[in-house]
């Protein structure tokens, strides 16, 4: 780039808002208004053949037509996409002056990267799962230039795409810790030299998610926003639902005259007449924050109702006890074997009698000028509950069914079954104002995204823990829904609709911003309507197997919106919709087949991985591969804060992995068929590799083996492109490992093309330490090994141990039936739980790496903490009795596999090596060599071939019996 950056301001004739001529797709249109009048009327049209493309959501046309925004965004498929391909395609020539075919090549991204969420814009609105969209600038930035296209196939909030307009911020850049020139060009010289990494500039998005809420979400995020007039629209609104419904949300300090009042308070009966009292005593009255409510339990010893509040909390009020205790008759009962008392009453919205939980009204939280305080329920706030229970006519508010899965399987059960179930009376009251508020502003879009910003923080699903509440802080204790489930706490708090709501159009006000340039679809990514080799670099956050049921936590937004997820092609596990781990990877591949379509050659893709379940990176590992992608690294991404799953367990993973893959050149292609059934196919493939693999990894005087460029690795990748291709392997193990080592130069046990290996061995000499690949980890025993290595070194807890040691499994054989971390872990160590001494290995670890830690006993409070929940290597006794229990296990194992041999011819193509080892071995022992025979034969052969324990056991068995 040659002109400087003051003069690159990356902002379309499109970009901020207007109210002249706007140019649309080549069209120009009198305003914004007129353009979005066409195109909806377009899009009216273009609705039936839309229909039949896959992932079409479930909604009548004219709410799809209310929520979009075309030609930009769509709740549906999206027409106007490779419409808009070609125009940016122009634009690179004509805005950005580049070389349509110009030569492309990168390495993979292959740096771990740490980017935390305390971010206002990302803070704005939440979602499931998200990326902070600054860790995904890093990869944009190092995959694009200016003007290039990027697609994100499961975009959920939309963070690729507002990563991608803010790569045209010089601000953005350099919080990220990178350089940008006067000329915008991007460098990072933390390695010492300034190297051109990047240009500072706006790059285009593509983002599809089969959920309406999420592609709502994402466009209210990217769209172009005029911040001055949404505020004053959204505050106007706001105001005149608190002028109507404010008075539901008020309470006294101090009653003056109880008396009095309280007369006056009992002939109330109805809301004109609550509105009148409510205005005489104005004075005395003031804003309520949230209403604390409490589940009732039936005590099973003398059967009475039993009020949670009053039977966990302690008289502080900020403890409870350990279990709950009836205030009657003094009776400890554990929670899970108490029953919930439920009532009949009368549901507003959808005119039944219902059965639900038994909730009251404990405690009140209000503000006073600018301090808080909380009281007791008063006879006042009995009368407004009473009074809000009257209402009638609350007709914007659906009568809509949960949709039966596997997590609303829960709220069901409870008698939750209605998405308004979720909320109280009084909340739907105020919803109710404000939907129709927004009709008569005609405001749907900005009003319906800040809307979605609070619900989660209006309905039943906000706890509230005693043990977390400050008197100093006014009685406050809120800690929110539980992330990714429908879990109804025994305390929940009722908030006050007005400020949260206000609370959140603060954050969404920072959150707008005036770029513009995305387009966003509603529809399946197994089925995109966008053309071939189009797409300059995609970056992916896919679901996980059953991690997060999407379409379920996403129904009662989506209700709001009325426009749902078509589930059909959803691509999770889920038994509620059938769909087995089978059915994820096959859902997933044929994603994955399609990105690989669209996505130009040599060009790049990222795909973040967030599993606890080793089954389920093979599956995604698998569905990359199998759609014709290479996997060139595997990184990790912190997102730091995790949810409350990950704070609380050690069970949880703080970092994500990220894959790199890239899609083969034509020319390299071509050149791999030519030499099919020789040699030379496996040699032009590792060329061609080789290229795409970083050179160097390391920093601050420290470098690692980049695994990637080990003949083992090489291999398993060269087999896997030619199997997936249907291309035979010429060459076997060992001759690739000798042919490898003639035909690259080898550093560190790397291999590197000639042009490479100068760059390599510059940077080499300059680093102080090197990490030696010490362990190449393929089966259950190596992996076993490669952990009892980790924790010599460093006893450390599971949460620390995965992300790792998911990335040291992903070459894992084929035939190996692998076991979980945990169960590895539970076999074959030991796991400091805070009984006793802290242990030796873990005292002398702690007492050596941390300076406070020094001198201290082995039975000090603060060691004992700091040693909690962590792993380490057994002493010698102990592990003698871990190993009988893991033989046992192993044993129990090799006998289901001759149970289930027993009557079948077939073959095991998936087990546990270390299994058969250990039974093997006891066959032996007990000179059972029939049996030894028997399962060696249903062995695929190779793997006989390749594991000489096995063999060993195999061939002397077959001489005892004369074979």
């Amino acid at each position: 780039m040659t002109d400087k950056v003051e003069q690159l301001e990356f902002q379309s004739e499109d970009q901020s808002p207007q109210t002249g001529p706007v140019t649309c797709l080549g069209m120009t249109f009198e305003n914004d208004e007129a353009r979005r009048a066409y195109f909806t009327e377009e899009l009216r049209k273009k609705l039936p053949g839309l229909r039949k493309i896959e992932g079409f959501p479930i909604g009548e046309d004219e709410d799809i037509l209310a929520l979009s925004e075309p030609p930009y965004y769509t709740a549906c498929p999206n027409p106007w996409i490779n419409d808009f391909i070609e125009e940016w395609e122009k634009e690179k020539v004509t805005k950005y002056g580049r070389d349509l075919n110009e030569e492309y090549h990168r390495e993979p991204f292959a740096t771990d990267i740490s980017e935390g969420k305390n971010n206002t814009i990302y803070n704005a609105h939440s979602y499931h799962t998200k990326v902070p969209y600054k860790a995904i600038m890093r990869y944009i930035l190092h995959y694009t230039k200016p003007g290039d296209i990027i697609f994100d196939g499961f975009s959920g909030s939309g963070m690729t795409g507002l990563a991608s307009e803010m790569c045209s911020s010089i601000k953005e850049i350099q919080e990220l810790g990178l350089i940008v020139d006067e000329y915008g060009n991007i460098s990072d010289s933390s390695d010492g030299s300034i190297k051109i990494k990047s240009e500072i500039g706006y790059r285009r998005a593509i983002l599809t998610d089969l959920s309406p809420a999420a592609s709502f979400i994402a466009h209210n995020y990217n769209k172009k926003a005029d911040k001055k007039k949404s505020e004053q629209v959204l505050r106007k609104i706001l105001s005149e639902v608190n002028d109507e419904c404010g008075w539901a949300y008020l309470t006294f300090d101090k009653i003056p005259d109880e008396k009095i009042i309280s007369t006056e308070i009992q002939k109330i009966s109805n809301i004109d007449e609550m509105k009148l009292f409510c205005k005489k005593y104005e004075k005395h009255l003031y804003p309520v924050n949230y209403y604390l409510w409490s589940e009732l339990y039936t005590c099973s010893s003398c059967q009475s109702e039993v009020n949670y509040w009053d039977a966990i909390v302690n008289s502080d009020e900020q403890s409870v006890k350990k279990d709950m205790l009836c205030p009657k008759c003094d009776a400890i009962m554990e929670k899970k074997y108490t029953e919930k008392v439920f009532e009949t009453s009368f549901d507003q919205i959808s005119k039944e009698v219902v059965n639900r939980p038994k909730i009251t009204p404990k405690k009140v939280s209000y503000t006073v000028g600018t301090k808080r305080f909380d009281k007791n329920i008063d006879i006042f706030d009995f009368k407004i509950i009473e009074i809000i229970q009257k209402i009638e006519n609350l007709n914007n508010i659906l009568d809509l069914a949960l949709i039966k899965g596997d997590k609303t399987i829960s709220p069901i059960k409870l008698g939750y079954d209605k998405v308004h179930s979720f909320y109280n009376i009084r909340t739907l009251y105020m919803i109710n104002s404000y939907l129709g508020k927004i009709k008569s502003h005609d405001a749907i879009n900005d009003a319906q995204f800040l809307l979605g910003s609070a619900l989660p923080k209006l309905t039943k699903m906000n706890r509230y823990m005693p043990q977390y509440a400050s008197k100093e802080m006014g009685f406050r204790a809120l800690v929110g829904p539980m992330a990714n489930t429908l879990y109804f706490p025994s305390l929940f708090v009722e908030n006050n609709f007005i400020p949260q709501v206000q609370f959140q159009l603060n954050k969404i006000i920072n959150a707008w911003n005036e770029l513009h340039g995305n387009v966003i679809s509603t529809q399946s990514s197994d089925s995109l309507n966008i053309k071939s080799n189009s797409i300059d670099y995609i970056f992916i956050d896919p679901p996980f197997g059953a991690n997060i049921m999407y379409s379920e936590l996403s129904f009662a937004r989506e209700a709001w919106l009325k426009v749902m997820t078509n589930t059909s092609n959803e691509a999770i596990e889920n038994k509620s919709q059938n769909k087995t781990l089978q059915d994820y990877t096959r859902l997933i591949t044929d994603c994955l087949k399609e990105a690989y379509r669209i996505l130009k050659p040599s060009k790049w893709i990222t795909v973040e991985f967030s599993n606890t379940r080793a089954s389920v990176w093979n599956a995604i590992q698998y569905a990359i591969q199998e759609s014709g992608f290479v996997i060139a690294s595997v990184d990790a991404l912190n997102k730091q804060r995790g949810g409350f799953h990950a704070m609380i367990t050690t069970t949880a993973v703080n970092q994500d992995l990220v894959i790199s893959a890239y899609k083969p050149s034509e020319e390299n292609i071509n050149r791999i068929r030519e030499q099919t059934n020789t040699p030379g196919s496996t040699w032009a493939f590792i060329n061609q590799h080789l290229e795409q693999l970083p050179q160097f990894f390391g920093s601050k005087g420290e470098a690692s083996i980049i695994s990637e460029r080990t003949p083992r690795i090489l291999f398993d990748r060269m087999v896997a492109y030619h199997v997936q291709n249907g291309l035979p392997v010429s060459l076997s193990s060992a001759e690739f490992q000798v042919g490898i080592t003639q035909r690259f130069p080898m550093r560190d046990g790397m291999a590197f093309l000639e042009s490479q290996v100068a760059e390599y061995d510059k940077k080499r000499t300059l680093v102080k330490e090197f990490t030696q690949l010490s362990l190449f980890v393929s089966d259950e025993n190596s992996a076993i090994e490669w952990l009892r290595q980790q924790l010599m070194k460093k006893p450390q807890t599971r949460q620390d141990l995965h992300p790792i040691f998911m990335k040291e499994i992903q070459h894992i054989s084929k035939h190996e039936m692998l076991p979980e971390l945990d169960v590895l872990l539970e076999q074959n160590f030991l796991k400091y739980e805070g009984d006793g001494e802290v242990p030796s290995q873990l005292h002398t670890y702690l007492s050596t790496d941390y300076k406070d830690l020094r001198n201290l006993s082995k039975n000090d409070s603060k060691l004992i903490e700091k040693a909690q929940d962590r792993w380490y290597v057994p002493d010698p006794s102990k592990q003698v009795d871990l190993e009988k229990l893991r033989n046992k296990s192993l044993l129990r194992e090799f006998n289901q596999y001759i149970e289930e041999l027993t009557n079948s011819k077939k073959k095991l193509k998936q087990f546990r090596t270390e299994a058969i080892r250990v039974g093997f071995y006891k066959a032996w022992s007990e000179k059972n060599y029939q049996t030894i025979v028997e399962i060696g034969n249903r062995l695929p052969e190779t793997i006989l071939q390749e594991d000489e324990k096995l063999l060993r056991y195999f061939d002397n068995a077959q001489t005892k019996l004369g074979l």
